[in-house]
C-alpha cells in the first residue's frame, strides 16, 4: 500500500486576520503519497463541514493523487456564512496547491453541500457574477480566481436553498414557535399520509416555497429596521427542517435509501430536534445562503458555466440526495464532455469508498 503523507496547512486570508489564539482563517490538511509532488491534486471544501480528514482523500492520495481537504474560516461557524467570502478563501487553498504544492492540475471536488460551493466558486473564477449581500462591500480577491481544471460533484445537492426549501416543514404557524402546526399541511399527520397523494404534495411543496419567501421577507423588513441603529445584523432560529416527503415516504422517488429516514434519524424526530440546517443564521446569511429570492447559493447557474471535464456521482441508497437532484446537477453543467456514474451506497459512500476513489482515479486518468 501508498504511504500517504499528511500535511496540516494553516493560510492567510484576504479578508481576515489570524485569530487571537494563533489559528489561521483557512486551514486543512493536505493528503499526498510519499516521495515526488504528485502533478494532480484534489480540493474539496463544504460551507460548513470540516473536510480536512475527508473519507477520499487518503484513498485518492493511495492513488497518486494530491487531496486537500480545506476549510475557510465558515468551518463549524454556519450561522455566518457569506458567499463571496468563502470563495475567496477556497482560492487561497487553490493557488496554495498550483503554488506551494506542485500541482499542475487541479480537480474541484464538489461533496455534499459542497456541490453547489465549488461549482460557484469554478463560477466565479471563469465568469465573475457572485456579488455582495445587502449592505456588504465587494470582496476585491474574488475578482482573479485560479481556475480548477476538472470538476466533481459526489453526492452532490442541488443548492443550498433548494435544499433548505425541500426539507422545511411548511406545517410550522409561528416561526417562534417549535410545536405550532397546521394539521392540513402537518407530514406526520397520519390522514395526510404516508403514502401521500399528488394533491397534498402540490400543497406542500407550494407551502414550502411560501415559507421560504415570508422569511426572506422578514429579514428584509428586519434589515431595514437595523439602519441607522447601532446593530448592522442580528441572528434568528429556525426550526423543523427535516421534512421532505421523501425522507418519509419511499414512494416518492424511489431508490435504494432507508425508507422514513434522514441524515439525523427517524425525520419526526430530526424535526422536531435542535440539530437542523439553517438552524442558526444572521439575517445577511439568510440572504446568502438560503434565500430562494437572494441567494447566489444556487447550483444550476453556476454549473452552466463548468465547461471543464465533469464527472457525476450519485449514492443510489443516499438518504436526502435524491435520483433528480443528480440528474438536475448532470443537466446543468455546460461541460461538452460530462459523466453520470452510479454507486449503490448511502450518503457517505461507508461500504464502496475504494471503488469511489477507483471510479474518479480512471475517469481523471483517462483525461
Amino acid at each position: 500500500m501508498t504511504e500517504v503523507v499528511r500535511e496540516f496547512v494553516g493560510l492567510s486570508s484576504p479578508l481576515i486576520g489570524r485569530a487571537g489564539a494563533g489559528g489561521h482563517p483557512c486551514q486543512g490538511v493536505y493528503h499526498r503519497p510519499a516521495g515526488p509532488a504528485p502533478k494532480t491534486a484534489f480540493i474539496a471544501t463544504h460551507y460548513n463541514i470540516d473536510f480536512s480528514e475527508h473519507y477520499l482523500a487518503s484513498h485518492l492520495a493511495e492513488r497518486g493523487y494530491g487531496f486537500l481537504g480545506w476549510n475557510t474560516r465558515f468551518r463549524g461557524a454556519e450561522p455566518y456564512f457569506l458567499l463571496d467570502h468563502a470563495l475567496a478563501e477556497i482560492g487561497v487553498g487553490v493557488r496554495w496547491l498550483k503554488e506551494r504544492a506542485g500541482a499542475e492540475r487541479v480537480i474541484l471536488l464538489g461533496n455534499s453541500g459542497g456541490g453547489s460551493l465549488m461549482a460557484a466558486y469554478q463560477s466565479q473564477a471563469v465568469e465573475p457574477n457572485v456579488t455582495p449581500v445587502a449592505g456588504m462591500r465587494p470582496v476585491e480577491a474574488i475578482q482573479d480566481l485560479p481556475a480548477g481544471d476538472l470538476f466533481v460533484a459526489l453526492a452532490a445537492h442541488s443548492g443550498r436553498p433548494e435544499v433548505l426549501t425541500a426539507w422545511m416543514d411548511p406545517s410550522i404557524t409561528d416561526e417562534t414557535d417549535v410545536l405550532s402546526v397546521d394539521p392540513g399541511l402537518d407530514p406526520f399527520n397520519p390522514e395526510n399520509g404516508p403514502p401521500y397523494g399528488e394533491e397534498f404534495q402540490t400543497r406542500y411543496r407550494a407551502a414550502q416555497r411560501d415559507r421560504n419567501e415570508r422569511i426572506t421577507d422578514w429579514v428584509l423588513e428586519q434589515l431595514e429596521g437595523l439602519q441607522g441603529t447601532r446593530s448592522r445584523d442580528k441572528l434568528f432560529s429556525l426550526h423543523r427542517t427535516w421534512a421532505d416527503l421523501r425522507m418519509i415516504d419511499p414512494s416518492i422517488e424511489p431508490s435504494d435509501r432507508r425508507p422514513n429516514w434522514c441524515y439525523q434519524g427517524e425525520p419526526v424526530k430530526a424535526n422536531y430536534g435542535v440539530f437542523g440546517i439553517g438552524s442558526l443564521c444572521t439575517l445577511r446569511t439568510w440572504l446568502s445562503m438560503w434565500s430562494l429570492r437572494t441567494s447566489q447559493c444556487v447550483a444550476a447557474p453556476h454549473l452552466g458555466r463548468i465547461t471543464v471535464p465533469s464527472l457525476v456521482v450519485h449514492a443510489t441508497a443516499d438518504e436526502c440526495v435524491y435520483d433528480s437532484d443528480a440528474r438536475s446537477v448532470f443537466g446543468s453543467l455546460a461541460a461538452e464532455d460530462k459523466r453520470l456514474e452510479f454507486l449503490k451506497d448511502e450518503h457517505y459512500i461507508r461500504s464502496s469508498r475504494p471503488q469511489a476513489a477507483d471510479l474518479i482515479d480512471a475517469w481523471a486518468r483517462e483525461r
